[in-house]
């Protein structure tokens, strides 16, 4: 991502803290609520059972599996808080018992990064000058941790909204009573897959068609798949 690079312009950048990103909880959501919702109509369309099952199914699924989603990224991320914050008294505890065990990590992780003599000698005194400095420190180098934690309120309800937008599309052409619902709505699922796909690519390092394609890929098998078991347990039944 572009951005001014003047004094200025750095200073107020730095000074605001790292950026928290949603953008996975929004993309998981999406796709998840494409291929599980498009699924059910699959498959029910593969079992030759009535549109308005369709519609019932659909919606309790676009309810009650968004619910659950958001709610399993709500815990997990609480979960990942509670991780953090038990390392944080880890390393409190450890820098108060055995300050010069810390110490010396503090200046063996920057002499792995090139640091040496009196620099890596400054760098170590400045770090283990500050009690709270050193933990962070030793929480992002020794245990790869955000300087940040993602909200956990946030993060569900990225899940839970691109759940039930993206999750809805399916069921449009059941909804409004169109002919031919289900050709319309293979081919709106496909395009929302496809979007999603194309929206990955701003992050990404793939071009917008490879990412827009491969998420089409996932999606449409998936709900293949569906029509299949559904198709069969038709017969099976019949």
């Amino acid at each position: 991502m572009e951005h001014d690079h003047s004094p200025e312009a750095i200073g107020r950048r730095l000074a605001g803290g790292p950026d928290t990103s949603y953008l996975r909880d929004w993309i998981y959501g999406g796709i998840d609520g494409a291929v599980t919702t498009f699924a059910v109509v699959s498959g029910v369309v593969g079992a030759a059972l009535s549109p308005t099952i369709i519609v019932i199914l659909g919606l309790a699924n676009l309810l009650a599996d968004g619910f659950s989603m958001a709610a399993a990224n709500y815990s997990g991320t609480k979960a990942e808080h509670d991780e953090v914050e038990h390392l944080r008294r880890v390393e409190q505890r450890h820098i108060e018992e055995e300050p010069e065990g810390e110490r010396e990590e503090i200046r063996q992780i920057f002499a792995l990064k090139g640091f040496k003599g009196a620099t890596l000698d400054h760098i170590v005194d400045v770090i283990s000058s500050d009690p709270d400095r050193w933990v962070r420190t030793m929480l992002t180098e020794e245990y790869g941790l955000p300087l940040e934690a993602r909200s956990a309120w946030l993060a569900a309800t990225s899940t839970f909204s691109a759940f039930l937008v993206c999750g809805a599309v399916p069921l449009v052409p059941y909804l409004v009573g169109m002919a031919n619902a289900f050709g319309w709505s293979i081919a709106a699922t496909g395009v929302v897959f496809f979007l999603i796909g194309c929206a990955r690519s701003r992050w990404s390092v793939h071009p917008w068609w490879k990412t827009g394609l491969g998420t089409l890929a996932v999606g449409g098998g998936a709900a293949a798949l569906a029509y299949a078991v559904g198709h069969a347990l038709r017969a099976m039944v019949g």
